[in-house]
């Protein structure tokens, strides 16, 4: 009897750490979709990162974001914002130029301006 008893504990104890880290809610992941580049970008995407931190989300930590910059090329914006829907983003934040192509993209993720 004692036997199972340490097996049942053994086992239990090995399997609690999977099941807690199971528990746990996944990373939010923001889609960040803008009309130019990231050098053009930089300050609005320092003070972007400071607000989000100011919140509470760090960037890698707490927070996942996937950047998709147009380079200036309009055009490329549907397809970009597309790929932020297709990848499941909680939210998009676009600048102006971005906005009609995010708009486009969904109706059903929260779409933010910047």
């Amino acid at each position: 009897m004692r036997r199972r008893a340490f097996i049942t504990l053994i086992g239990g104890a090995t399997a609690w750490p999977l099941a807690a880290r199971a528990q746990q809610p996944p990373t939010p992941l923001v889609g960040f979709l803008d009309s130019v580049s990231v050098e053009t970008r930089r300050d609005a995407l320092v003070a972007f990162r400071q607000g989000l931190g100011e919140t509470g989300h760090v960037e890698s930590h707490n927070v996942a974001i996937e950047y998709r910059w147009a380079q200036g090329q309009l055009n490329r914006l549907p397809d970009l914002a597309a790929d932020l829907v297709r990848r499941q983003v909680a939210v998009i934040v676009v600048n102006n130029a971005a906005a009609r192509a995010a708009r486009g993209a969904t109706s059903v993720t929260p779409i933010v301006f910047r």
